[in-house]
C-alpha cells in the first residue's frame, strides 16, 4: 500500500517575485514524488475550519488573515503579503496537516507536502508562518478524542518557538526542538526539551545528539508524534548555519521515523523549512521525508525490533525481541 501523502495546488501561493521564500517547492515536490513513484495519488485537503483553527489561534487573528485586515507591520513579520492566494494557502495547508494527522491515525504514518509553520503563535504569525498547522492538528486530534499525549519533534534549523509558546502550559503536549543556537528567532522560548546547537556542527555530532535525545524521549509514552523535518540544517542552505550533508539528513529522518514506527506510535510528517542554494537539491532533500516514510511501510514485528537495533547501533542479545531503543 502506498504512503498516504497530502497535497493541493493551493499550496503554491502568489507572492512577490523577489521573496526569499521558495514557494514553488510545494508544487515541484509533488511532481518529484509522482515521478519517483513514491506516490501515485495525493489526498486533497479542505480548508481548515475557523472552529478548528481557533483551538490554537485567537479568533481576532484568524479574522485578520481571512479578511486581509492584518496591518503592514504584522505582514512584514510574517514575510508574505496577505493576499487572496496566501490566505487560501494558509487555510488549505493547515487543513492538509489536519488531514495528514487523521490519515496517520488510520495508517500509522502519513505526511503533508507542506506544514511545519512553527513560528506562528496564538495571536500572530512570523517567519513565513501564518497558522501553526501542527498546533492546530494537535488540538484537533485531542478534541476528537483520538489522542491524549502528543510529542512534537522539531528538527528544523530554527527553534519551534511558536509551537512551544502555544503549549507552554499544556502538559499533554511535549515539544522537542533541536536547532541552531545563533539562528532565528533571536529570542528563544523555553520548550519542554530544547537542544541548542553551535554553528557548523557536522553529521557525526548532530546524529549523536539526536540519538541521545530520542532515547530520552523513549522513556515516556506518547499517543502520537508530529515530525517537523526541516532541511535547512543542510550545509548549502541559505538561512541555515549547520554543516549537515545529504546523508546526514537522510539518516536523521530514518532515526526518527523508524524509532516511533517500531513503537507503533502514529507519526505525521510535515515539511518544515528549506532554503537551499540549489532549488533541485532542495526538492531532493525534502523528498527524503516521504521516501523514508514510504520505505518503512511494513508491519512485521520482527522487522520492527530489528529497526530499533539498527538505528541505535545496539547489539542484539539472545532471546530478546525488544520494541524500543531504550
Amino acid at each position: 500500500m502506498k504512503l498516504p501523502v497530502v497535497n493541493h495546488q493551493d499550496y503554491v501561493a502568489k507572492i512577490n517575485d523577489d521573496n526569499k521564500f521558495p514557494i514553488r517547492k510545494f508544487g515541484e515536490l509533488a511532481n518529484y514524488l509522482v515521478n519517483q513513484k513514491i506516490v501515485d495519488r495525493f489526498y486533497k485537503p479542505d480548508y481548515c475550519s475557523e472552529e478548528t483553527l481557533s483551538r490554537a489561534h485567537s479568533l481576532e487573528y484568524i479574522a485578520s488573515i481571512k479578511k486581509k485586515t492584518i496591518d503592514t507591520k504584522s505582514q512584514k513579520k510574517i514575510g508574505f503579503p496577505i493576499n487572496d492566494s496566501v490566505v487560501n494557502r494558509s487555510f488549505r495547508a493547515t487543513g492538509g496537516t489536519v488531514l495528514a494527522s487523521k490519515l496517520a491515525i488510520d495508517h500509522r504514518i502519513a505526511c503533508n507536502t507542506a506544514g511545519g509553520s512553527h513560528h506562528a503563535t496564538y495571536n500572530e504569525g512570523a517567519g513565513y508562518c501564518v497558522f501553526n498547522d501542527v498546533a492546530v492538528a494537535t488540538r484537533y486530534l485531542q478534541s476528537k478524542g483520538y489522542v491524549k499525549n502528543v510529542l512534537i519533534v522539531d528538527l528544523d534549523v530554527h527553534q519551534g518557538n511558536g509551537t512551544s509558546d502555544i503549549f507552554k502550559n499544556d502538559k499533554s503536549v511535549f515539544t522537542f526542538s533541536m536547532h541552531c543556537k545563533s539562528n532565528y528567532p533571536a529570542k528563544k522560548n523555553n520548550g519542554d526539551l530544547d537542544i541548542s546547537l553551535d554553528d557548523n556542527i557536522e553529521d557525526e555530532e548532530y546524529l549523536k545528539k539526536l540519538k541521545d535525545n530520542i532515547l530520552l524521549l523513549n522513556k515516556e509514552k506518547y499517543d502520537f508524534v508530529f515530525y517537523v523535518a526541516g532541511v535547512d540544517i543542510h550545509h548549502e542552505d541559505r538561512l541555515g548555519k549547520l554543516k549537515i550533508t545529504d546523508e546526514g539528513i537522510n539518516k536523521r529522518d530514518q532515526i526518527v521515523i523508524e524509532n516511533f514506527y517500531s513503537k507503533n506510535t502514529p507519526l505525521c510528517g510535515v515539511l518544515g523549512g528549506g532554503y537551499n542554494k540549489s532549488f533541485d537539491k532542495l526538492i531532493e532533500l525534502h523528498s527524503m521525508l516521504h521516501k523514508n516514510l514510504s520505505l518503512i511501510h511494513i508491519s512485521e514485528p520482527t522487522r520492527q525490533a530489528e529497526i530499533s537495533y539498527a538505528v541505535f547501533g545496539l547489539e542484539k542479545k539472545g532471546g530478546g525481541g525488544g520494541g524500543g531503543g531504550g
